[in-house]
């Protein structure tokens, strides 16, 4: 009996151990546990990436019909300081009031930005007649439609995109992935 076999944390180390001896060689273990080597990417640290947006803000210029707007295509929007954020799935989109964006001392902001300054494009699930049915309760007319490249599979896929503006004239693209 090995002098690790007795004792748990004994063999734990000795496991350790042996992991370390085998990277520092050059190898790593594959699915089965055999020694495989490693390529020089694995080794280096990789940096932090980015994964989505969290939000975007823009000049507001009709609050309140931006609101109705918003609602009307089923997002939530949320009243804050000085404008409104408008919510849809984890991503939120801050609506700065004239009040805020107009005031010299407003500097965390685009400095040339004024309404409409937008260009969002969100994905659509569902079929492209529920698509025109929403936009026509939200009194929202269809600009252009066509297929697009998007965002997904690093841009590489093609989906059918609808296009609108809301009351302030930011472009709104509305992309189906089939």
């Amino acid at each position: 009996m090995s002098p690790a076999e007795g004792d748990p944390a004994g063999a734990a180390r000795s496991r350790r151990a042996f992991i370390k001896r085998a990277l520092l060689a050059g190898g790593a273990f594959g699915a089965r546990g055999a020694l495989a080597p490693l390529h020089a990417e694995a080794l280096t640290p990789q940096p932090p990436r980015i994964r989505s947006f969290d939000h975007v803000a823009i000049p507001g210029r009709r609050m309140e019909e931006m609101v109705a707007f918003y609602r009307a295509l089923g997002m939530t929007v949320r009243e804050r300081g000085s404008g409104y954020s408008i919510h849809f799935g984890d991503q939120k989109i801050n609506l700065h009031a004239p009040s805020a964006w107009e005031r010299d001392s407003f500097t965390l902001r685009a400095p040339s930005a004024v309404p409409p300054c937008g260009d969002f494009c969100w994905v659509f699930e569902g079929a492209r007649d529920e698509l025109v049915a929403l936009l026509h309760r939200a009194d929202a007319p269809i600009e252009a439609e066509g297929e697009r490249d998007g965002g997904r599979g690093g841009g590489g896929l093609r989906g059918q995109s609808i296009y609108t503006r809301d009351p302030d004239g930011n472009l709104l693209e509305f992309i189906r992935y089939t």
